[in-house]
């Protein structure tokens, strides 16, 4: 029951952080100078087909009632037009009338390719980070741990998109090994899309692993100087379950909370990682978008990662409890 109410306060506060969200996102695109209209009304453009036009999309009205029907379509669907009428189906984010497409569709076709980078680039900087952070923690002002120390200032210095250059001029040009842009669906071909992603995994893992290599060094650094590790080591535990159990577990608090925020962020897209391969993930689709300002669908792609980021947030707060128990819902 404990849990159960702490989960109903914190789905009812993710449902006010995405109003807010939706209500502030709408309010900057649909006030601004530009018109989806005219954009959309195509050439030549009379004053009465743009009329037309603004009733069908909806933005002849002010911006508070298509914001009213921008929300309820996400809870019930939405039509467009009364003659000749467009229907979007629930959880509707909107209607790219320059695609002629749902937003949710266009969501469901690009996120495939997101997720795919998203979740294999985050399993391989969480292990190398919080490995190569343990290991220099654990070999304290050794060689070992100036190496890893160094390999993650590289990596922190380096932009993702510069990794990804030279990431493809290594072993995509040079030694040939891998494709250098394009993606295949898992469905299609698993060895194909494997291959395809290695390098994007590869590139967004070597910046982000330097951080979390930093990150898990300096908190186990910190856990096992406290009282209760020496407690456990003075009844003659093991050292493997001392750092383990009473360590490791203490440290990755402050880790998976980072790791939450950055595994959102790469599925709401990986813009940069996405446009240096040439992959058609949702992070190209927010860059199409803009520029061909396709006010639905960014409104819409915006509102989805922010979906994204604060649901993992509350997965992330739910794994706070395994890890430690001092921090489980009370």
């Amino acid at each position: 029951m404990r849990l159960l109410r702490y989960l109903s306060f914190r789905l009812l506060g993710i449902l006010v952080v995405l109003l807010v969200i939706a209500v502030i996102t709408f309010a900057i695109f649909y006030l601004l100078p530009s018109d989806p209209a005219r954009l959309a009304c195509g050439r030549p453009c009379t004053e009465a087909n743009l009329e037309r036009v603004r009733q069908y999309m909806g933005v002849d009205q002010p911006w508070f009632v298509q914001l009213g029907a921008f929300l309820a379509g996400i809870v019930a669907g939405r039509e467009f037009g009364t003659t000749v009428s467009v229907h979007c189906d629930a959880p509707c984010f909107g209607y790219s009338f320059l695609r002629n497409q749902s937003v949710t569709e266009l969501i469901g076709e690009r996120f495939p390719a997101t997720a795919s980078i998203a979740i294999g680039a985050a399993i391989l900087f969480l292990l190398l980070g919080v490995i190569g952070g343990l290991i220099a923690a654990l070999r304290r002002n050794t060689i070992v741990d100036r190496g890893i120390m160094t390999f993650s200032i590289a990596g922190v210095s380096t932009p993702v998109y510069l990794a990804g250059i030279l990431a493809i001029l290594l072993f995509g040009f040079t030694l040939r090994w891998l494709p250098t842009s394009g993606y295949v669906a898992l469905d299609d071909d698993p060895l194909q899309w494997l291959s395809h992603l290695i390098l994007p995994w590869v590139s967004v893992a070597f910046v982000s692993a330097a951080v979390y290599a930093r990150l898990t060094r300096s908190e186990m650094l910190e856990v096992m100087g406290l009282d209760y590790i020496r407690t456990a080591r003075a009844k003659g535990l093991a050292e493997r379950r001392v750092i383990g159990k009473h360590g490791l577990r203490t440290a990755l608090l402050p880790v998976v909370t980072v790791f939450g925020l950055d595994l959102g962020v790469l599925l709401g897209g990986a813009v940069i990682t996405e446009k240096v391969f040439a992959i058609p993930g949702m992070g190209a689709l927010l860059i199409e978008a803009v520029s061909a300002v396709d006010v639905q669908l960014i409104v819409g792609l915006t509102l989805f990662a922010a979906f994204l980021v604060v649901t993992l947030n509350l997965v992330i707060d739910l794994v706070y409890g395994f890890l430690d128990p001092r921090v489980r819902v009370s």
